[in-house]
Protein backbone atom coordinates (compact mmCIF):
# COMPACT_ATOMS: atom_id res chain seq x y z
CA UNK A 1 0.00 0.00 0.00
CA UNK A 2 2.47 2.48 0.86
CA UNK A 3 5.70 1.00 -0.96
CA UNK A 4 8.16 3.38 0.21
CA UNK A 5 6.94 6.05 -1.95
CA UNK A 6 6.44 9.60 -1.63
CA UNK A 7 2.83 11.11 -1.83
CA UNK A 8 3.17 12.98 -5.17
CA UNK A 9 5.07 9.91 -7.02
CA UNK A 10 1.78 8.10 -5.57
CA UNK A 11 -0.68 10.77 -7.46
CA UNK A 12 1.70 10.69 -10.77
CA UNK A 13 1.68 6.83 -10.84
CA UNK A 14 -2.21 7.13 -11.35
CA UNK A 15 -1.36 8.79 -15.17
CA UNK A 16 1.03 6.23 -15.77
CA UNK A 17 -1.18 4.94 -18.68
CA UNK A 18 -0.40 8.47 -20.25
CA UNK A 19 3.42 8.10 -20.24
CA UNK A 20 6.39 5.54 -21.32
CA UNK A 21 5.71 2.07 -19.59
CA UNK A 22 8.56 0.01 -20.39
CA UNK A 23 7.81 -1.50 -16.25
CA UNK A 24 5.18 -1.12 -13.71
CA UNK A 25 5.54 1.23 -10.78
CA UNK A 26 7.13 0.05 -7.83
CA UNK A 27 5.20 -1.89 -5.61
CA UNK A 28 2.24 -2.27 -7.77
CA UNK A 29 1.85 -4.94 -10.62
CA UNK A 30 -0.52 -3.82 -13.46
CA UNK A 31 -0.20 -4.80 -17.26
CA UNK A 32 -3.37 -3.60 -18.22
CA UNK A 33 -6.30 -1.21 -17.23
CA UNK A 34 -8.42 -4.51 -16.61
CA UNK A 35 -5.41 -6.55 -15.00
CA UNK A 36 -4.40 -3.98 -12.77
CA UNK A 37 -3.96 -5.25 -8.91
CA UNK A 38 -4.49 -4.48 -5.32
CA UNK A 39 -1.57 -2.48 -4.60
CA UNK A 40 0.40 -4.04 -1.85
CA UNK A 41 3.74 -4.04 0.20
CA UNK A 42 5.66 -7.46 -0.28
CA UNK A 43 6.44 -7.57 3.53
CA UNK A 44 9.25 -10.03 4.49
CA UNK A 45 8.52 -12.15 7.38
CA UNK A 46 11.38 -10.34 9.29
CA UNK A 47 10.33 -6.96 8.47
CA UNK A 48 6.58 -7.65 9.68
CA UNK A 49 8.07 -8.69 13.31
CA UNK A 50 10.25 -5.48 12.96
CA UNK A 51 7.14 -3.40 12.00
CA UNK A 52 5.10 -5.00 15.50
CA UNK A 53 8.54 -4.62 17.65
CA UNK A 54 8.12 -1.03 16.17
CA UNK A 55 4.60 -0.43 16.94
CA UNK A 56 4.99 -2.12 20.24
CA UNK A 57 7.20 -0.29 21.58
CA UNK A 58 6.21 3.62 20.76
CA UNK A 59 2.82 2.30 21.83
CA UNK A 60 4.59 1.35 25.24
CA UNK A 61 6.37 4.19 25.56
CA UNK A 62 3.52 6.97 25.01
CA UNK A 63 1.65 5.18 27.33
CA UNK A 64 3.49 3.93 30.02
CA UNK A 65 6.75 5.45 30.19
CA UNK A 66 6.02 9.02 29.30
CA UNK A 67 3.36 9.47 31.73
CA UNK A 68 5.47 8.03 34.59
CA UNK A 69 8.71 10.29 33.89
CA UNK A 70 5.91 13.36 33.54
CA UNK A 71 4.83 12.88 37.74
CA UNK A 72 1.27 11.64 35.80
CA UNK A 73 1.15 7.85 37.19
CA UNK A 74 -0.10 5.13 34.55
CA UNK A 75 -1.89 5.78 31.45
CA UNK A 76 -4.63 3.40 32.22
CA UNK A 77 -5.33 4.49 35.76
CA UNK A 78 -5.78 8.21 34.28
CA UNK A 79 -7.68 7.20 31.57
CA UNK A 80 -10.12 5.80 33.88
CA UNK A 81 -10.49 8.84 36.07
CA UNK A 82 -11.91 10.92 33.01
CA UNK A 83 -14.99 11.50 32.44
CA UNK A 84 -16.60 8.94 30.39
CA UNK A 85 -19.54 10.98 28.53
CA UNK A 86 -16.54 13.29 27.26
CA UNK A 87 -15.13 10.33 25.48
CA UNK A 88 -18.03 8.99 24.33
CA UNK A 89 -18.53 12.49 22.54
CA UNK A 90 -15.00 12.33 21.35
CA UNK A 91 -15.98 8.89 20.11
CA UNK A 92 -19.09 10.37 18.13
CA UNK A 93 -17.02 13.38 16.73
CA UNK A 94 -14.75 11.33 15.00
CA UNK A 95 -17.14 9.12 13.81
CA UNK A 96 -18.60 12.22 11.98
CA UNK A 97 -14.91 13.40 10.32
CA UNK A 98 -15.39 9.99 8.59
CA UNK A 99 -18.52 10.55 7.74
CA UNK A 100 -17.07 14.35 6.38
CA UNK A 101 -14.56 12.49 4.51
CA UNK A 102 -16.87 10.19 2.75
CA UNK A 103 -19.05 13.06 1.60
CA UNK A 104 -15.80 15.32 0.27
CA UNK A 105 -14.65 11.67 -1.82
CA UNK A 106 -18.54 11.47 -3.03
CA UNK A 107 -17.88 15.79 -3.92
CA UNK A 108 -14.86 15.10 -6.01
CA UNK A 109 -14.61 11.76 -7.31
CA UNK A 110 -19.05 11.01 -7.95
CA UNK A 111 -20.24 14.68 -8.54
CA UNK A 112 -22.42 15.89 -11.17
CA UNK A 113 -19.72 16.12 -13.86
CA UNK A 114 -17.87 12.61 -12.99
CA UNK A 115 -19.83 9.02 -14.38
CA UNK A 116 -17.69 6.20 -13.57
CA UNK A 117 -18.58 2.94 -15.32
CA UNK A 118 -19.03 1.15 -11.64
CA UNK A 119 -21.70 2.00 -9.44
CA UNK A 120 -19.58 3.96 -6.57
CA UNK A 121 -22.58 4.29 -4.18
CA UNK A 122 -22.46 5.20 -1.02
CA UNK A 123 -21.32 1.64 0.27
CA UNK A 124 -18.61 1.71 -2.24
CA UNK A 125 -17.54 5.16 -1.52
CA UNK A 126 -17.46 4.51 2.38
CA UNK A 127 -15.18 1.04 1.59
CA UNK A 128 -12.49 3.11 -0.57
CA UNK A 129 -12.10 5.70 2.09
CA UNK A 130 -12.17 3.43 4.78
CA UNK A 131 -9.78 1.43 3.48
CA UNK A 132 -7.54 4.38 2.19
CA UNK A 133 -7.67 5.65 5.64
CA UNK A 134 -6.90 2.25 7.52
CA UNK A 135 -3.92 2.02 4.81
CA UNK A 136 -2.87 5.80 5.78
CA UNK A 137 -3.06 5.14 9.05
CA UNK A 138 -0.65 1.94 9.24
CA UNK A 139 2.09 2.48 6.75
CA UNK A 140 4.34 5.35 6.60
CA UNK A 141 5.03 8.33 4.18
CA UNK A 142 2.32 10.61 4.76
CA UNK A 143 -0.77 9.08 3.72
CA UNK A 144 1.02 7.21 0.08
CA UNK A 145 -0.40 4.10 1.15
CA UNK A 146 -4.24 5.35 1.46
CA UNK A 147 -3.27 7.51 -2.13
CA UNK A 148 -2.01 4.35 -3.58
CA UNK A 149 -5.02 2.06 -2.50
CA UNK A 150 -7.86 4.77 -3.28
CA UNK A 151 -6.18 5.47 -6.92
CA UNK A 152 -6.33 1.62 -7.62
CA UNK A 153 -10.08 1.56 -6.87
CA UNK A 154 -10.95 4.44 -8.66
CA UNK A 155 -9.14 2.52 -11.25
CA UNK A 156 -10.98 -0.25 -11.28
CA UNK A 157 -14.18 0.78 -11.46
CA UNK A 158 -13.59 2.37 -14.86
CA UNK A 159 -12.42 5.51 -14.62
CA UNK A 160 -9.16 6.78 -16.55
CA UNK A 161 -5.65 6.87 -15.19
CA UNK A 162 -5.59 10.97 -16.03
CA UNK A 163 -8.95 11.53 -14.45
CA UNK A 164 -8.18 9.94 -11.20
CA UNK A 165 -5.20 11.79 -10.91
CA UNK A 166 -6.50 15.16 -11.96
CA UNK A 167 -9.11 14.50 -9.57
CA UNK A 168 -6.44 12.93 -7.00
CA UNK A 169 -4.40 16.24 -6.75
CA UNK A 170 -7.74 18.31 -6.77
CA UNK A 171 -9.07 16.21 -3.43
CA UNK A 172 -5.55 16.76 -1.61
CA UNK A 173 -5.91 20.40 -3.04
CA UNK A 174 -9.00 20.75 -1.37
CA UNK A 175 -8.37 18.80 2.05
CA UNK A 176 -4.96 20.71 2.35
CA UNK A 177 -6.53 24.01 1.77
CA UNK A 178 -8.59 23.90 4.83
CA UNK A 179 -5.67 23.03 6.61
CA UNK A 180 -3.43 25.72 5.34
CA UNK A 181 -6.04 28.55 5.30
CA UNK A 182 -6.60 27.26 9.38
CA UNK A 183 -2.71 27.74 10.20
CA UNK A 184 -2.76 31.19 8.41
CA UNK A 185 -6.12 32.26 10.16
CA UNK A 186 -5.20 30.74 13.89
CA UNK A 187 -1.83 31.69 13.53
CA UNK A 188 -2.56 35.73 12.49
CA UNK A 189 -5.75 35.61 15.42
CA UNK A 190 -3.22 34.17 18.33
CA UNK A 191 0.12 36.27 17.15
CA UNK A 192 -1.94 39.90 17.38
CA UNK A 193 -4.26 39.03 20.36
CA UNK A 194 -7.83 38.83 18.22
CA UNK A 195 -7.95 35.32 19.77
CA UNK A 196 -7.12 33.77 23.36
CA UNK A 197 -4.30 31.97 24.25
CA UNK A 198 -1.20 34.14 23.12
CA UNK A 199 2.31 31.91 21.82
CA UNK A 200 5.57 33.39 20.68
CA UNK A 201 6.32 34.44 17.19
CA UNK A 202 7.71 31.26 16.07
CA UNK A 203 4.36 29.52 16.96
CA UNK A 204 1.77 31.65 15.29
CA UNK A 205 3.39 34.28 12.63
CA UNK A 206 5.47 31.94 11.19
CA UNK A 207 3.55 28.95 10.67
CA UNK A 208 1.13 31.34 9.35
CA UNK A 209 3.42 32.71 6.99
CA UNK A 210 4.87 29.25 6.07
CA UNK A 211 1.13 28.64 5.56
CA UNK A 212 0.47 31.65 3.43
CA UNK A 213 3.09 30.95 0.77
CA UNK A 214 1.67 27.57 0.09
CA UNK A 215 -1.60 28.57 -0.24
CA UNK A 216 0.31 31.39 -2.48
CA UNK A 217 2.24 28.89 -4.57
CA UNK A 218 -0.77 26.19 -4.88
CA UNK A 219 -2.56 28.87 -6.45
CA UNK A 220 -0.17 29.61 -8.77
CA UNK A 221 -0.06 26.46 -10.47
CA UNK A 222 -3.60 27.00 -12.11
CA UNK A 223 -1.56 30.35 -14.25
CA UNK A 224 0.20 27.22 -15.82
CA UNK A 225 -0.52 27.14 -19.57
CA UNK A 226 -2.90 24.28 -20.72
CA UNK A 227 0.19 22.67 -23.00
CA UNK A 228 3.05 22.73 -20.17
CA UNK A 229 2.89 19.17 -21.05
CA UNK A 230 3.29 18.89 -24.44
CA UNK A 231 6.12 22.44 -24.49
CA UNK A 232 7.86 19.68 -22.03
CA UNK A 233 7.38 16.46 -23.60
CA UNK A 234 10.48 16.80 -25.71
CA UNK A 235 12.74 16.19 -22.01
CA UNK A 236 11.16 12.61 -22.56
CA UNK A 237 11.71 11.14 -25.48
CA UNK A 238 13.76 7.94 -25.48
CA UNK A 239 13.22 5.10 -23.94
CA UNK A 240 14.21 2.94 -20.41
CA UNK A 241 13.51 4.12 -16.81
CA UNK A 242 14.98 7.06 -16.62
CA UNK A 243 13.22 8.37 -19.23
CA UNK A 244 9.95 7.26 -17.26
CA UNK A 245 10.99 9.45 -14.54
CA UNK A 246 11.80 12.36 -17.03
CA UNK A 247 8.15 11.78 -18.02
CA UNK A 248 6.74 11.98 -14.61
CA UNK A 249 8.33 14.87 -14.08
CA UNK A 250 7.46 16.66 -17.36
CA UNK A 251 3.89 15.04 -16.57
CA UNK A 252 3.51 16.51 -12.72
CA UNK A 253 3.13 20.58 -13.60
CA UNK A 254 0.34 20.00 -16.33
CA UNK A 255 -1.02 17.38 -13.62
CA UNK A 256 -0.95 19.65 -10.87
CA UNK A 257 -2.35 22.62 -12.56
CA UNK A 258 -5.57 20.40 -13.94
CA UNK A 259 -6.24 19.32 -10.50
CA UNK A 260 -5.32 22.82 -8.54
CA UNK A 261 -7.96 24.28 -11.74
CA UNK A 262 -10.58 21.41 -11.25
CA UNK A 263 -10.60 22.22 -7.36
CA UNK A 264 -11.37 25.79 -8.49
CA UNK A 265 -13.90 24.75 -10.29
CA UNK A 266 -15.68 22.56 -7.77
CA UNK A 267 -15.25 25.59 -4.83
CA UNK A 268 -16.99 27.75 -7.87
CA UNK A 269 -19.63 25.24 -8.05
CA UNK A 270 -20.71 25.71 -4.69
CA UNK A 271 -21.18 22.11 -3.68
CA UNK A 272 -22.25 21.29 -0.03
CA UNK A 273 -20.15 18.06 0.03
CA UNK A 274 -17.12 20.07 -0.17
CA UNK A 275 -17.61 20.92 3.28
CA UNK A 276 -17.04 17.41 3.84
CA UNK A 277 -13.53 18.96 4.02
CA UNK A 278 -13.79 21.39 6.61
CA UNK A 279 -15.68 18.64 8.64
CA UNK A 280 -12.96 16.06 8.51
CA UNK A 281 -10.65 18.81 10.06
CA UNK A 282 -12.75 20.53 12.49
CA UNK A 283 -14.72 17.73 14.10
CA UNK A 284 -11.40 15.70 14.20
CA UNK A 285 -9.97 18.97 16.79
CA UNK A 286 -13.12 18.61 18.34
CA UNK A 287 -12.17 15.38 19.47
CA UNK A 288 -9.09 16.43 21.04
CA UNK A 289 -11.02 19.38 22.47
CA UNK A 290 -13.40 16.99 24.15
CA UNK A 291 -10.33 14.93 25.77
CA UNK A 292 -9.13 17.98 27.29
CA UNK A 293 -13.03 18.20 29.18
CA UNK A 294 -12.34 14.85 30.25
CA UNK A 295 -9.31 15.08 32.13
CA UNK A 296 -9.51 18.69 32.86
CA UNK A 297 -9.59 21.97 32.09
CA UNK A 298 -8.83 22.81 28.20
CA UNK A 299 -6.92 25.72 27.31
CA UNK A 300 -8.29 28.20 24.61
CA UNK A 301 -9.79 26.45 21.61
CA UNK A 302 -7.42 28.90 18.87
CA UNK A 303 -4.53 27.14 21.16
CA UNK A 304 -6.03 23.52 20.63
CA UNK A 305 -6.01 24.64 17.09
CA UNK A 306 -2.77 25.65 16.24
CA UNK A 307 -0.94 22.54 18.51
CA UNK A 308 -3.32 20.22 16.36
CA UNK A 309 -2.14 21.19 13.29
CA UNK A 310 1.69 21.82 14.45
CA UNK A 311 1.33 18.28 16.14
CA UNK A 312 0.07 17.02 12.57
CA UNK A 313 3.80 17.79 10.40
CA UNK A 314 4.64 15.26 12.49
CA UNK A 315 2.60 12.65 9.20
CA UNK A 316 5.66 13.86 7.71
CA UNK A 317 7.71 11.70 9.45
CA UNK A 318 8.97 8.25 7.80
CA UNK A 319 6.67 6.42 10.91
CA UNK A 320 2.76 4.37 10.31
CA UNK A 321 0.39 7.41 10.84
CA UNK A 322 2.99 9.01 11.96
CA UNK A 323 2.93 7.28 15.53
CA UNK A 324 5.04 8.96 17.56
CA UNK A 325 5.95 11.79 15.71
CA UNK A 326 2.33 13.22 16.28
CA UNK A 327 2.06 12.78 19.61
CA UNK A 328 5.17 13.99 20.43
CA UNK A 329 4.79 17.02 18.03
CA UNK A 330 1.60 18.20 19.58
CA UNK A 331 2.42 17.87 23.57
CA UNK A 332 5.05 19.44 22.86
CA UNK A 333 3.49 22.41 21.40
CA UNK A 334 1.04 22.40 23.81
CA UNK A 335 3.70 22.74 26.21
CA UNK A 336 5.10 25.58 24.04
CA UNK A 337 1.78 27.35 24.70
CA UNK A 338 1.94 27.30 28.52
CA UNK A 339 -0.65 24.39 28.82
CA UNK A 340 -0.02 22.02 31.75
CA UNK A 341 2.11 19.14 30.57
CA UNK A 342 0.55 16.31 32.11
CA UNK A 343 -2.90 17.53 31.02
CA UNK A 344 -1.86 17.83 27.35
CA UNK A 345 -0.26 14.12 27.61
CA UNK A 346 -3.48 12.47 28.41
CA UNK A 347 -5.35 14.83 26.18
CA UNK A 348 -3.42 14.07 23.71
CA UNK A 349 -2.86 10.07 23.82
CA UNK A 350 -6.63 9.98 24.17
CA UNK A 351 -6.97 11.72 21.16
CA UNK A 352 -4.41 9.97 19.47
CA UNK A 353 -6.27 6.40 20.99
CA UNK A 354 -9.62 7.09 19.11
CA UNK A 355 -8.28 8.82 15.91
CA UNK A 356 -5.75 5.97 15.09
CA UNK A 357 -6.95 3.15 16.25
CA UNK A 358 -10.72 3.70 15.54
CA UNK A 359 -10.61 3.06 11.95
CA UNK A 360 -8.20 0.27 11.90
CA UNK A 361 -10.74 -2.50 12.49
CA UNK A 362 -13.51 -1.24 10.13
CA UNK A 363 -10.72 -0.27 7.84
CA UNK A 364 -9.76 -3.42 7.52
CA UNK A 365 -12.90 -5.06 6.80
CA UNK A 366 -13.55 -2.15 4.51
CA UNK A 367 -10.18 -3.35 2.61
CA UNK A 368 -12.02 -6.90 1.97
CA UNK A 369 -15.09 -5.94 0.88
CA UNK A 370 -13.51 -3.74 -1.02
CA UNK A 371 -11.61 -6.99 -3.00
CA UNK A 372 -14.99 -8.31 -3.07
CA UNK A 373 -16.70 -4.88 -5.04
CA UNK A 374 -13.71 -4.44 -7.63
CA UNK A 375 -14.09 -8.54 -8.54
CA UNK A 376 -17.78 -7.64 -9.51
CA UNK A 377 -17.10 -5.01 -11.12
CA UNK A 378 -14.66 -6.53 -13.39
CA UNK A 379 -17.68 -9.35 -14.01
CA UNK A 380 -19.81 -6.46 -14.77
CA UNK A 381 -17.28 -4.87 -17.50
CA UNK A 382 -16.05 -8.10 -18.67
CA UNK A 383 -20.07 -8.57 -19.40
CA UNK A 384 -20.15 -5.24 -20.86
CA UNK A 385 -17.44 -3.33 -21.69
CA UNK A 386 -19.74 -0.74 -23.78
CA UNK A 387 -20.55 1.52 -20.73
CA UNK A 388 -17.07 1.82 -19.42
CA UNK A 389 -16.15 3.19 -23.01
CA UNK A 390 -18.63 5.21 -23.36
CA UNK A 391 -17.41 6.71 -19.84
CA UNK A 392 -14.18 7.18 -20.65
CA UNK A 393 -15.35 9.21 -23.56
CA UNK A 394 -17.13 11.71 -21.25
CA UNK A 395 -14.05 11.50 -18.71
CA UNK A 396 -11.39 12.13 -21.74
CA UNK A 397 -13.77 15.18 -22.11
CA UNK A 398 -13.88 16.55 -18.84
CA UNK A 399 -10.75 16.16 -18.39
CA UNK A 400 -9.23 18.54 -21.02
CA UNK A 401 -12.50 20.91 -19.94
CA UNK A 402 -10.53 20.97 -16.60
CA UNK A 403 -7.33 21.81 -17.82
Amino acid sequence: MGGGESEPEMVANAAQDSLPQDSPPSGVVASSHHEEEMPRVVITRRQAIGFGLFVLTIVGFMYFVLPKLAGVGTTLHHIEDGDGWWIAIGVVLELVSFAGYVVLFRAVFVGRDVHPPGPIGWRESYQITMAGLAATRLFATAGAGGIALTAWALRRSGMEARLVACRMVAFMVLLYAVYAGSVLIDGIGLGIGLFPGGGSFALTIVPAIVAAILIAAVGAMALLPNDIERRLQGWASGSGRLARWVALGVTAPALAASGVRTAIELIRSRDPGLLGAVAWWAFDISVLWAMFHAFGSPPPFAVIWMAYFLGMLGNLLPLPGGLGGVEGGMIGAFAAFGVDFNLAVLAVLSYRAISFWLPTIPGAVAYFQLRRTVARWREEQSVDPAPASRAGAVERAGVLQGS
